[in-house]
C-alpha cells in the first residue's frame, strides 16, 4: 500500500509544479536568458534542470524498490555517479529547446515519476540511501523520508534561485508567500557560498 507520506509528497509536488509552470510561462525571453548570480546557469537553465531531473529520480526510486541503497551514488554501469556532471549534461542538451518543449517533457517525466512513487510503501521510505554529494554538499546517508520532503519542494527551491536574477519580481506577494518555506530557506542557506569541489 502506498505510504501516506508519499501520497502527501505527490500532492505537494503537483501543487508546486502547477505554480512553477505558471511562473515559467510568465517570463519573457529576456528574463529566461538572464544569468543567475553566483553561478553559471541562466533562469532557463534552472527550468531545464527542474524539467529533466525527474528522470534521474526515477532511477533512484528503482533502486529503492530493488533494495539497492547505493543506486544514487552509482551510474547504471557501476561507476561513481556525479550529479553535477549529470545535471550539466541534461541542461546543455536542452538549451536550444523552446520553453513549451521543456515543459512538455517535464509533464511526461513527472507523470512517470508519480506512478513510480506510488509503488513506495512505508518500509521503502524508512530505508536509508547513500547520497553521493554535490559541489556544495558532502556525501551522506539519508532516509528516503527526509529526501521526499525536499523533493516535494524541488520547484520552489530553484524558483528561489531564479528570483536572484529577477529582482523586480522578488516583492510579488504571491511569490514571496510561495517561497516562504522552511525547507526552501534551509536549502538556500546550505547552497550559499563557493563550490566545495
Amino acid at each position: 500500500m502506498t505510504s501516506e507520506a508519499v501520497v502527501q509528497a505527490i500532492e505537494n509536488m503537483a501543487q508546486h509544479r502547477h505554480r512553477f509552470e505558471a511562473f515559467c510561462r510568465s517570463l519573457s525571453e529576456e528574463e529566461l536568458a538572464r544569468p543567475v548570480p553566483a553561478g553559471h546557469w541562466t533562469v532557463k537553465d534552472y527550468i531545464i534542470h527542474l524539467a529533466s531531473f525527474d528522470a534521474e529520480i526515477n532511477r533512484w526510486i528503482d533502486g529503492v524498490l530493488a533494495g539497492r541503497p547505493d543506486t544514487p551514488s552509482l551510474n547504471p554501469g557501476g561507476t561513481p555517479f556525479d550529479v553535477d556532471a549529470w545535471n550539466e549534461e541534461q541542461v546543455s542538451k536542452r538549451r536550444q529547446w523552446r520553453l513549451d518543449e521543456i515543459l512538455a517533457e517535464a509533464r511526461q517525466l513527472r507523470a512517470s515519476l508519480e506512478a513510480q512513487l506510488r509503488l513506495l510503501e512505508d518500509s521503502h521510505i524508512d530505508a536509508v540511501f547513500h547520497f553521493p554529494g554535490d559541489n556544495k554538499r558532502d556525501p551522506a546517508d539519508l532516509p528516503y523520508r527526509l529526501f521526499l520532503n525536499g523533493l516535494a519542494r524541488h520547484d520552489p527551491i530553484h524558483v528561489a534561485d531564479m528570483i536572484k536574477a529577477l529582482p523586480e519580481r522578488a516583492q510579488d506577494p504571491e511569490l514571496k508567500a510561495w517561497l516562504d518555506d522552511t525547507v526552501v530557506r534551509w536549502y538556500q542557506a546550505t547552497m550559499a557560498g563557493p563550490p566545495k569541489r
